[in-house]
């Protein structure tokens, strides 16, 4: 019987593998996405709007639509399959760039601002990769299918940032209206693989079945997941949205903003390739605690100094944290709910992330143009520490648990 089931374990995590290697692949593409509006977004914002302090407004509208769009992405997938939410998810990031360059020619911050939050509805799709390589795999493969899917952001932090550096110029005065064209085409090279993915649509016995959605947000194990999730990303994105302006206002290029941001996106997905392992051998709990911890240090760099090199420590160190905080808190989730639950759950728990996101996202241009980029810095610590502090808590509890 042992070994049926580790036949069938093995012959699952082959066909997931395949998945993980296109999901890889369009997370890598997807991620130039978020990459080409992160390093241009306050940037034309401040150019477009009509005060500076509106200027990360672009991002704010982004990160709206990474909230709008996490329940919607879980609705399509619980009734048409993944692989038609992915095909949705594409289609708007083709809307987005289209749409992007034609607000820049016309001189329109807010089709600028409806473009970007397409741009967060596509982002929202591509959340849900994380989950989907995880899919049919056995409990040890886990935590691998998602980081191995994560790490295709590698490619996300050269090919973004290149993107712009190339074609930022090439229809002079309009800075970065071309970029915007070559992402729509990004994503629909996206689209093309993401319509290979093996994701059936949910039997629908699936769809009646699992326990109701409050009774699994009660488990302890699922709030430290959940709230570590919503400490890691909005955090990281508060200083992330702010760095490019910020870099502008203390007089540095956009050559050093790019620089900033591509290595910040290596980093914040380089690690994937290890952290399945480190979560493995260390558990998800301790990975998610170096994470935060290490987006504090990422604040205390951006406390010491204002020069390129302070910004570029600041940001690879915050995407190290991230790395850690965003994959273990999502293996956490992964550990909560049932096959038939996932969809609802992941949807659920990915609203709850981009939801405080935004939230966050709309003050980060206020607190930038009004207290400066030492007050960004200074935020990061409080929610930080509540994460630990969690962690901490729920760790103990389940060990005093165990051993009654």
């Amino acid at each position: 019987m042992t070994d049926m089931t580790a036949t069938a374990a093995s012959t699952g995590d082959v066909r997931v593998r395949g998945n993980v290697i296109r999901l890889a692949a369009a997370q890598a593409l997807t991620g130039a996405n978020s990459a080409v509006i992160f390093a241009t977004g306050s940037i034309v914002g401040a150019a477009l709007a009509p005060s500076v302090s509106l200027a990360t407004v672009p991002l704010s509208m982004y990160v709206l639509g990474l909230a709008a769009g996490t329940l919607p992405t879980g609705m399509i997938s619980r009734a048409y399959g993944r692989r038609v939410a992915f095909i949705a998810g594409t289609a708007c990031g083709a809307c987005t760039g289209l749409l992007a360059a034609f607000a820049i020619l016309r001189g329109s911050f807010v089709l600028f601002c409806c473009a970007t939050f397409l741009g967060g509805l596509y982002g929202s799709v591509s959340q849900s990769y994380r989950f989907a390589a995880a899919d049919g795999a056995s409990a040890v493969f886990r935590p691998k299918a998602v980081s191995w899917v994560m790490a295709g952001g590698v490619f996300a932090g050269v090919l973004g940032p290149q993107l712009v550096q190339w074609t930022m110029d090439i229809w002079s005065p309009y800075l970065f209206a071309f970029s915007f064209v070559v992402q729509a085409a990004v994503a629909l090279v996206a689209m093309a693989i993401l319509s290979g993915v093996d994701a059936p649509k949910p039997a629908p016995a699936d769809l009646h079945r699992g326990r109701p959605l409050f009774e699994i947000a009660r488990q302890p194990r699922f709030i430290a997941a959940a709230l570590c999730g919503v400490i890691a990303y909005p955090t990281m994105n508060l200083v992330m949205t702010s760095a490019p302006l910020a870099m502008k206002m203390c007089g540095l290029s956009l050559s050093d903003s790019n620089f900033g941001i591509q290595w910040h996106i290596v980093a914040m997905y380089g690690p994937s390739f290890f952290t399945g392992t480190l979560i493995a051998r260390f558990g998800a709990p301790r990975v998610v605690a170096a994470g935060l911890l290490l987006e504090a240090c990422g604040a205390i760099i951006g406390l010491s100094g204002i020069t390129a090199v302070h910004f570029w420590a600041t940001l690879i160190v915050l995407g190290l944290g991230w790395n850690f905080g965003f994959v273990g808190a999502s293996a956490l989730v992964l550990e909560t709910h049932r096959p038939e639950e996932r969809n609802k759950v992941q949807a659920f728990n990915d609203f709850l992330v981009f939801g405080m996101m935004a939230v966050g996202s709309f003050s980060s241009g206020q607190l930038l143009a009004n207290y400066g980029w030492a007050a960004v810095n200074w935020v990061v610590f409080p929610p930080v520490l509540l994460g630990v502090t969690v962690l901490l808590v729920v760790s103990f509890t389940q060990r005093r648990a165990a051993l009654r």
